[in-house]
């Protein structure tokens, strides 16, 4: 296979804190558009994440396993230096929400004016998904059993939030 251009790379970045099955309908999707898509796995300074990035890493490694021309790398510092490092033009991003489209139209800006030659594709989360957010999972995972757990997240990180959030 030749290797993809830049404009077939599209490469979705996020703090993935843990990985979502909303965030993994959107790299599934993307999956089939684009030729290859890297996930980047970054650090949010306005953030407290529940896993560190290397515990993010392997679940979200574990996540798309299934999808062969999905690559997951960490990063650190602004999102269009990391694309660019990646050799793509296209930032992925999902949203789930109105709030998310205001927010993501705001970084887009920024990022357009950071890099004139990225461009962002938003793809809107899937209706079952568009609710699940990181905070949800962890008011929920005290609660719930494994199988409402799932309905949230993939399995591997099931076991990693009973194991994160243990009381």
């Amino acid at each position: 296979m030749p290797a993809p251009d830049a404009g077939r790379i599209a490469v979705y970045t996020g703090s993935f804190d843990p990985i979502t099955l909303g965030h993994l309908d959107v790299i599934g999707r993307a999956s089939r558009i684009f030729d290859q898509i890297v996930v980047g796995v970054g650090i949010n300074p306005d953030k407290q994440p529940l896993f560190d990035q290397d515990e993010r890493v392997r679940l979200v490694e574990a996540a798309v396993a299934h999808l062969p021309n999905v690559a997951v790398k960490r990063f650190a510092g602004l999102s269009v230096a990391f694309v660019r490092e990646q050799q793509a033009q296209v930032v992925l991003r999902g949203v789930r929400s109105l709030t998310d489209i205001e927010a993501e139209f705001t970084m887009s800006l920024a990022n357009r004016m950071l890099d004139p030659g990225i461009e962002t594709v938003f793809l809107m989360a899937d209706a079952q998904y568009s609710h699940i957010s990181s905070s949800l999972l962890k008011q929920i995972t005290p609660l719930a059993d494994d199988d409402a757990l799932a309905k949230f997240v993939p399995p591997p990180v099931v076991s990693a939030l009973r194991h994160k959030l243990a009381t």
